[in-house]
């Protein structure tokens, strides 16, 4: 296992625990700590915070430890304006560039997401929907596109998962991931990005739901929700 694999990995645990609220906003992110925790170096542990720090997820701070981040809504819309664009962008760019492979992969991350949904821990159904989403922009054959949206998506992930948590929209989500697909493999660009826009117009709705009731409504663990 190479340092930096180990990084991710540490990371990807991290990034969980935000996710989850184990470290809430404003919490310190504090390197000995965790690394005793998770029974690693601290090296990888640093390495790791650095990885959240580029994703927008952890505040790095002079001579202090890093804390968890927190995004204002206006903060939070700003970057729903530019993921939509994106995401746009995206399905236009993969109706046209998208090889049968690739299509396949869409598919069968939905398909799979469709299979387990009710048996998965919601972190997981959440990662499995965000991956949906990000095949559709390597779809698009782009690496600047694909760059940047997964700059944008990882500022989003915490506001993403924890406002879906709140709404109970399975079938939805579900039925529009199908329409996506079956637009991307009819290679009509109308239809994939109205479900998209679709799709995305209602992360609006649940953020802004989520910014205005906090956390009272949320449903415990392990409940599953996917993003919207």
């Amino acid at each position: 296992m190479t340092e930096n694999t180990l990084a991710e990995q540490i990371a990807t645990q991290l990034r969980r625990d935000i996710l989850r609220g184990k470290l809430v906003p404003g919490t310190s992110v504090k390197e000995r700590d965790n690394a005793a925790e998770m029974g690693v170096s601290r090296t990888p542990m640093r390495e790791a915070i650095r990885i959240l720090a580029k994703e927008g997820l952890v505040i790095l701070r002079p001579a202090r430890s890093p804390i968890v981040a927190e995004l204002t809504l206006q903060e939070v819309e700003n970057n729903i304006e530019v993921l939509t664009a994106l995401e746009m962008l995206s399905g236009e760019l993969a109706v046209k560039r998208a090889c049968d492979t690739q299509l396949q992969e869409i598919a069968d991350i939905q398909n799979r997401m469709e299979q387990l949904y009710d048996d998965l821990d919601m972190v997981d159904v959440f990662e499995l929907d965000m991956e949906f989403h990000k095949a559709i922009v390597r779809a698009a054959g782009n690496q600047v596109l694909v760059e940047t949206h997964g700059a944008i998506l990882a500022r989003l992930w915490r506001a993403r998962y924890l406002s879906a948590s709140r709404k109970r929209s399975r079938d939805r989500v579900l039925a529009q991931h199908n329409a996506i697909v079956a637009g991307l493999r009819a290679r009509d660009t109308e239809a994939v990005q109205q479900h998209l826009h679709s799709h995305l117009e209602h992360l609006v709705i649940n953020v802004r739901d989520f910014f205005e009731h906090g956390q009272e409504d949320l449903p415990p663990e392990p409940t599953n929700q996917p993003a919207a």
